[in-house]
């Protein structure tokens, strides 16, 4: 095979050619963002467009090279009947010659067609089929008797002209020396033939001005071609950059552009495919979530910088392990990363959740502000994997990764937690309460109750908290302590929060039933933008002041504090809203929520009160007291149930109590029944 066939079989791609669509072909991810609109340019000069150029015309001539040729020769036999018409007496001379040069020319073509030959000898074959052509023909024709005859008949030479620069794609150098060589030929037997000198002169004239004409004809074409090639090369860079671009916007769809890793729509899209194979193949497998401990409190201890680098180290080295286990990983929002990974077995799916907690944990980034007693990021895993009892729905897996993560934070973070379906805590009676959820307060399956709150010294009725209670469809109850987990889990604590406020507002205050109502309220709801807004939405719908109101801050592991807790608490002040700070003295920030929140009321959890039965129980309720009015706090105890127990909270002085001693939780009726009618005094003036 020589040079020019390699060059045929090995650089074919005019893209890959001297850097034509260079690197702007293949875009990488941050390039799409400031991508410029496309203007097509060619990076190489002419001498290699030409090169190139002759490299692609080189491939068609090589695929019109065996129908041109069979069509030449075809209709070059049939010009046989015109020989017995015009020279009959040498026509069996020049059929002759027709079937041998058409048949040698095809013969020799195919041979190099099989053979491979280059490209370029093709082109000689067809162009030497033409002169030996003409020749084949010319040469018996002459020899005719009928010498008029002749002189006309040559008059067809110029076909031959026409096939070199027309019919055939040569390139332009082999058609012109190929019709040079057939003028030449025609001049020579037109100066040898007995004609006249004026017949020589026209005849002369007539073939210099076809050779003149098919050539510039032919040239024309050549340039045409070439000007089609370069608009051709410019489709083509445009439409493989368009695709690489294409294909690179696709990548950054599918691609979290802050770690590098799958983002959300990539993983549901495996996950889809997982699933897949599971229902049709039988494949098992598992999927992770995971959650980065208290990252916003890294988030504003550190910068989002710092927590962006964060993110990255904990994805980074994530990737690297999940490639052991042949799964993928992918952000899934936030602070939360997924894994999926092929598995059958339960010990398997353990031994990767844990190790995935130790791989956080190793990178041992320093989180020196948490509340827990561990100075660094650590990271909450929660785990399912496919079983038989999973279901039909794609879904289910995640929601039961989203619970075992759940229980895991819920557990005191830095675990992993596998999901299991005979654990109450995550077992489909939650999956149940989230759905018994979305329909409470359509189907008036929510409602409220409230438990007095009372003044020690006056021993009036100071306030009500309001308490949230649920049935079942078929009537049952169903405990605060098992509904309020899933609401705040799944987000209906939100759509119940704004319910309960419009509930009281309605119910009690705005009938002035009683004087002060407190109200539970999650942190899920304190983070959730816009809450104050709509808590000032209802008090005006309700005309109700929002000093009428109190909220219940429970002190706890997920009350974190970062600037949208703080910023909702000071907007909610603002509306008048009274802010209590509920249990005091079982989480980890009370004192730390007493240094940055001018609380109202500070309520002391029961727990503490029932301890009062030992010396060292009532002195810890002495300290806790003494700690809350030195910060100018008033103070609520609450669990107050005995007799006992409320006269040591008159002897400790203490503002307001709650408790079953003071009263149990009522319907709103039974408040507004009791709500006597107040009369205004007034004196009979008697007359003079």
């Amino acid at each position: 095979m020589g040079a020019e066939t390699r060059r045929e079989a090995g650089t074919l791609d005019p893209l890959s050619l001297g850097g034509i669509a260079s690197e702007r072909v293949s875009p990488g991810l941050a390039d799409i963002a400031h991508a410029e609109p496309f203007e097509p340019r060619y990076e190489l000069g002419p001498y290699e467009l030409r090169t190139l150029y002759r490299t692609e015309a080189q491939a068609k001539r090589r695929k019109e090279a065996r129908p041109g040729l069979w069509i030449a020769v075809a209709i070059y036999v049939l010009f046989s009947v015109s020989d017995l018409l015009l020279i009959p007496d040498v026509a069996a001379r020049t059929i002759a010659a027709r079937f041998a040069v058409g048949l040698t020319a095809l013969l020799i073509l195919e041979g190099q067609l099989r053979r491979r030959a280059a490209t370029g000898w093709l082109d000689v074959t067809c162009a030497a089929a033409i002169i030996f052509g003409y020749v084949g023909w010319l040469g018996p024709a002459v020899m005719s008797a009928d010498k008029e005859s002749v002189s006309y008949y040559m008059v067809f030479g110029t076909i031959f002209m026409m096939s070199a620069n027309l019919f055939f794609t040569f390139r332009f150098k082999i058609s012109i020396i190929t019709s040079t060589i057939i003028l030449c030929i025609l001049y020579i037997v037109n100066y040898y033939m007995p004609t006249t000198p004026v017949y020589k002169m026209v005849f002369a004239t007539f073939y210099i001005s076809c050779f003149t004409f098919t050539s510039y004809v032919n040239w024309k074409l050549n340039e045409e071609r070439y000007n089609v090639f370069l608009n051709a090369l410019e489709a083509r860079i445009q439409h493989k950059e368009a695709t690489e671009r294409g294909k690179a916007l696709l990548r950054l769809s599918r691609t979290d552009p802050l770690t590098g890793l799958e983002n959300r729509r990539a993983i549901d899209e495996k996950l889809r495919d997982y699933w897949n194979d599971w229902q049709k193949l039988g494949a098992g497998f598992v999927a992770i979530l995971i959650d980065v401990d208290f990252f916003k409190k890294f988030n504003d201890c550190y910068g989002h910088q710092e927590g962006d680098r964060c993110l990255i180290q904990v994805a980074n080295a994530l990737s690297d392990m999940i490639k052991q286990y042949n799964g993928s990983i992918g952000r899934y929002g936030g602070e939360e990363f997924i894994v999926l990974a092929r598995m059958e077995k339960k010990d398997q799916v353990a031994d990767l959740a844990e190790a995935i907690c130790r791989t956080v944990e190793n990178l041992a980034i320093a989180h020196e502000l948490r509340r827990d007693g561990i100075s660094i990021v650590t990271a909450s895993v929660g785990a399912a994997f496919t079983r038989k009892q999973t279901g039909a729905k794609l879904e289910k897996i995640i929601h039961e990764a989203d619970r075992a993560l759940y229980l895991a934070k819920a557990g005191g973070r830095n675990c992993a937690r596998l999901f299991d379906p005979t654990d109450p805590q995550s077992s489909d009676e939650s999956e149940n309460l989230a759905a018994l959820l979305k329909i409470a307060i359509g189907q008036d399956l929510v409602s409220l109750v409230y438990q007095p709150i009372k003044d020690v010294a006056s021993g009036r009725l100071e306030a009500v908290e309001a308490l949230m209670r649920l049935k079942m469809l078929d009537g049952t109850l169903v405990p605060p302590s098992l509904f309020i987990p899933v609401a705040e889990r799944t987000g209906s604590i939100l759509e119940l929060g704004r319910w309960a406020i419009r509930t009281v507002c309605a119910e009690l205050l705005a009938g002035d039933h009683v004087r002060l109502v407190s109200v539970n309220v999650s942190p899920i709801q304190l983070k959730t933008p816009g809450f104050a807004a709509s808590v000032a939405t209802i008090l005006g719908e309700t005309g109700v002041t929002g000093n009428r109101l109190a909220f219940e801050i429970t002190e706890g592991l997920e009350m974190e504090m970062h600037s949208d807790i703080l910023r909702c608490i000071s907007d909610l002040k603002l509306l008048g809203i009274k802010i209590w700070l509920d249990d005091f003295g079982t989480g980890f920030a009370g004192l730390s929520w007493l240094r940055l929140i001018d609380f109202d009321t500070v309520k002391i959890d029961r727990s503490f009160l029932h301890d009062c039965a030992t010396p060292n129980g009532k002195a810890m309720l002495q300290d806790i007291i003494a700690l809350v009015r030195n910060r100018g706090h008033k103070i609520l105890v609450e669990g107050v149930e005995t007799e006992e127990q409320m006269a040591l909270m008159r002897e400790f002085g203490i503002d307001k109590v709650q408790g079953f001693h003071v009263g149990r939780p009522v319907p709103a009726a039974n408040l507004q029944a009791k709500r006597a009618v107040q009369r205004r005094p007034f004196t009979v003036l008697k007359s003079a």
